[in-house]
């Protein structure tokens, strides 16, 4: 069930870690039988693919030792010595998942601490269902069970992940800014602990040619419909301000972006009046956080 998505990733977290203990703990035990190899693979920290490939090939000879030590630790140590190499585990899903039906595991995964990383493909919408609201669904748009208009702002997940303090937070748009994409990738990827990356993702619900797929997304940037930010709690350690703010203030008004979508339109058509008042009740939810997200990257 895709509700329980979160969950089989922090279990695959933690079977990969105590594998990896286990390993180590073996190794440690016939040191005096390896030799320097068991030290370089101990020492080796494995923060670059420079490092995690020399410790593929740490492992490679600590296997050719092994062939010739006679004895049950030295062949489960060969069976378990993958475990030495680091694993990266990645769980993904819609906002449908994310924000609403599997909220409670994705909280339990990133409070656990674990090195666990989070890809929340966000459309706004159940797009596989057939295009009910979810919680991440933006205000003034129309859905499944809010066809007037939704009258609530969407759920800010990232807010909820930096309040934990300690969980590397991104939200990203690859139309409107690509390698601020890779960094938080690359970022979140390094950072020993829970990540999690919010990508804004046009889907057909939304009313649009998805051959525009890539410029909505820079649209909807330049509204401050989606600003783009990365939270990295390793920044704080260096005297600087754990939220870096990649997107300029909002060079649109919103109602442009508003203007571009079916799903805002047809709440403009049915009743005017109140397109027209939850537009502006948007434009000041984007104001507001704009000014949030300048305060957080202002850290001293």
């Amino acid at each position: 069930m895709f509700e329980d998505n979160a969950e089989f990733g922090l279990g695959m977290r933690i079977s990969i870690d105590h594998g990896n203990e286990m390993a180590k703990s073996l190794l440690n035990g016939l040191k005096d039988q390896l030799g320097d190899i068991a030290d370089k693979i101990l020492a080796n920290p494995q923060s670059n693919d420079i490092e995690i490939d020399a410790q593929r090939d740490n492992v490679a000879a600590l296997r050719a030792k092994l062939a010739n030590i006679n004895s049950e630790e030295a062949k489960h140590l060969n069976e378990v010595a993958d475990y030495l190499i680091k694993k990266s585990v990645w769980i993904i899903g819609g906002d449908g998942w994310a924000y609403d039906i599997g909220f409670g595991g994705l909280d339990h995964a990133i409070a656990s601490g674990r090195n666990v990383n989070i890809l929340v493909v966000d459309t706004g919408v159940y797009s596989n269902t057939g295009g009910q609201q979810s919680k991440a669904t933006p205000m003034g748009a129309s859905a499944k069970f809010a066809t007037a208009g939704k009258e609530l702002p969407k759920k800010d997940l990232a807010m909820i992940a930096m309040s934990y303090g300690n969980v590397y937070v991104a939200q990203v748009a690859m139309g409107a800014n690509d390698m601020q994409v890779i960094k938080a990738f690359n970022e979140a990827e390094a950072y020993d602990g829970p990540s999690i990356i919010i990508a804004y993702c046009p889907c057909i619900n939304q009313g649009l040619n998805m051959a525009d797929g890539l410029s909505h997304q820079k649209d909807a940037v330049e509204t401050g419909s989606w600003p783009l930010y990365r939270y990295n709690p390793e920044n704080v350690k260096e005297g600087k301000a754990p939220l870096t703010l990649d997107s300029k203030a909002p060079s649109k008004p919103l109602a442009d972006f508003m203007a571009s979508e079916t799903r805002f339109q047809v709440v403009n058509k049915a009743n005017p009046e109140r397109y027209n008042m939850l537009l502006n009740k948007a434009q000041e939810n984007v104001n507001e956080k704009r000014a949030l997200l300048e305060h957080l990257a202002e850290y001293k």
